[in-house]
């Protein structure tokens, strides 16, 4: 039961199971929002009333069922303020209609699937960019560094939309780039060895190839990249945004593209909260690891939380979102702008960096 001295913040985190690295890295970006807040005081609520934050956090084992389970436990016998979103869409789309149910905002930092804002929530606010901007832009570079390429495939997972949301990005993209073909296919969930895939890019023999599977597969599928036909020259991926990308795969790694929703060397003009390099070095220092943008978008989510606070100079609900709905603001994340019907992120930019030598590069933004 929370009290009127803190802000009680509740999330359901996949600390176990298949989404373990993020969710173990998204809680500690919060952990340290927390730390960040409590230092200064306390969230100011109002008339100079600060209240420090307390979290409350159950692990979902990356299983809907346990994430619909521990929101329910947040909501109804922990009476949480604050109820922050899981990692992933899948779990994010299970526990945002509980969310609807009970009037409760759901801060959203880790579900990038379109598909969640597709149904005028009035409960959802978006942090990071959707899946369809992922690799939107990744044609236009395309055509603008290879003009040659022109035939691409896009592997996606079959499971769940976000993998699908991708693809659509990539796919609407390429639409008004002219030359491009795109093929467009869909992976099975249980793959269990990858001699389909093989026999699929020798099929279509592609010039790029994109990944965006799960993150396990997208590993695997990678280790097989030296039986992939020689017509490949460029491979994007998903997962390569990630430090673990790299780290799993070394040589493997270099020259892959792949999205990002923070990088500390990008920095944003008029920032609310710390910058970039308070956030990595006190990340480093907290956890003893060096901090992926999942981590980035868990601690935002806590700066735009914040700051919503402080100008409703209230905790309820329809006041932050309609709050949120009118901020307008960077962090060292980058924008934040939310459609304020959906809650869908319309102002942050996803980077597109690249592997080289074991290090990630940010490619500079190509014409819109």
């Amino acid at each position: 039961m929370c009290n009127k001295t803190e802000v009680a913040v509740g999330l359901s985190i996949s600390l176990t199971g298949r989404f373990r690295l993020q969710g173990q890295q998204a809680l500690q970006g919060i952990q340290l929002w927390q730390s960040y807040i409590n230092a200064q005081g306390g969230i100011a609520v109002r008339d100079g009333e600060k209240r420090s934050v307390r979290l409350i956090w159950y692990d979902d084992r990356s299983q809907i069922r346990f994430a619909r389970n521990n929101v329910f436990q947040l909501l109804r016998e922990d009476q949480i303020d604050v109820l922050l979103g899981p990692y992933s869409s899948s779990l994010t789309m299970a526990v945002v209609e509980i969310a609807e149910e009970h009037k409760k905002v759901l801060w959203n930092y880790g579900g990038s699937s379109d598909e969640i804002f597709s149904h005028g929530r009035r409960s959802l606010v978006g942090i990071a960019s959707p899946a369809s901007d992922y690799l939107r832009a990744l044609p236009q570079w395309l055509a603008e560094e290879s003009p040659t390429l022109t035939r691409i495939c896009v592997l996606y997972s079959d499971r769940g939309t976000f993998g699908w949301q991708v693809a659509r990005g990539i796919l609407e993209s390429v639409l008004v780039v002219a030359g491009q073909s795109v093929e467009l296919v869909p992976i099975n969930s249980s793959l269990e060895n990858y001699d389909t895939i093989l026999r699929t890019l020798f099929d279509i023999d592609p010039e790029v190839v994109v990944l965006a599977v799960t993150f396990p597969d997208e590993l695997g599928i990678m280790r097989t990249r030296q039986h992939w036909p020689s017509t490949v020259r460029v491979v994007a991926a998903v997962a390569a945004g990630l430090g673990d990308f790299s780290a799993e795969l070394a040589q493997i790694a270099n020259g892959v593209l792949g999205p990002s929703q923070w990088e500390p060397g990008v920095t944003f003009p008029n920032i609310a909260g710390p910058t970039s390099d308070w956030f990595l070095d006190s990340f480093q220092r907290q956890s003893g690891k060096t901090p992926d943008y999942i981590a980035a978008g868990s601690f935002a989510t806590g700066l735009v939380l914040t700051e919503c606070i402080r100008q409703a100079a209230s905790l309820d609900d329809e006041k932050l979102r309609s709050t949120a709905s009118d901020l307008d603001c960077n962090t060292f994340y980058g924008r934040f702008r939310i459609d304020s019907r959906t809650g869908i992120q319309t102002g942050h930019r996803v980077l597109l960096i690249r592997w080289q030598e074991g290090y990630k590069v940010v490619l500079p933004p190509r014409s819109e």
